[in-house]
């Protein structure tokens, strides 16, 4: 078959709607970014807000604690460039589609594993008593989730978004 006879399958370049594209490619890159600068940075505020009672106040951090924070701001850097970078590189939605389902994953892990400070600290009536770091790890990461929800399930996306040509057979 010669090549210009060939059909391939090619997705319909789609138009991002502005809530979308101003909270993936924007708020939550840069929020991730803050996440990893406390992590690593900030090793002793980020264990003070997260849980003040079992931080190391007066004693020095220790190593394997170090470690493990300086591993999740990485895993927070790598968060902020899958969205701020692959997803800026691509109008393939399948892409966005798939990096979107797998960061509604680490969302929910990320819910999961507040699960040690109660099963309370989920609950909204509880804002009052939020810190910063519960802000970010709570309805942050509830709206995270419930915006790649929606993109998923293609709330507000055009119509056109969705179309993909087939091959012909023959």
């Amino acid at each position: 078959m010669a090549p210009a006879q060939q059909q391939q399958v090619q997705q319909a370049g789609f138009s991002l709607p502005i809530p979308y594209r101003v909270f993936f490619l924007l708020i939550e890159p840069i929020s991730a970014l803050v996440g990893a600068f406390y992590a690593h940075f900030r090793q002793r505020d980020y264990l003070l807000l997260t849980h003040a009672a079992s931080a190391p106040i007066f004693t020095p951090m220790p190593t394997g604690t170090s470690i493990v924070l300086s591993q999740l701001a990485n895993l927070y850097l790598l968060f902020a460039l899958n969205e701020a970078l692959v997803l800026r590189s691509t109008s393939d939605l399948r892409v966005w589609k798939s990096v979107l389902f797998i960061l509604l994953l680490a969302d929910l892990g990320h819910l999961w594993s507040l699960k040690e400070l109660g099963w309370e600290i989920y609950a909204p009536w509880n804002f009052a008593r939020w810190n910063a770091i519960d802000w970010g790890n709570i309805p942050f990461v509830y709206f995270g989730a419930l915006m790649r929800i929606a993109f998923l399930a293609d709330v507000g996306m055009p119509k056109v978004a969705a179309k993909i040509t087939k091959p012909k057979k023959g």
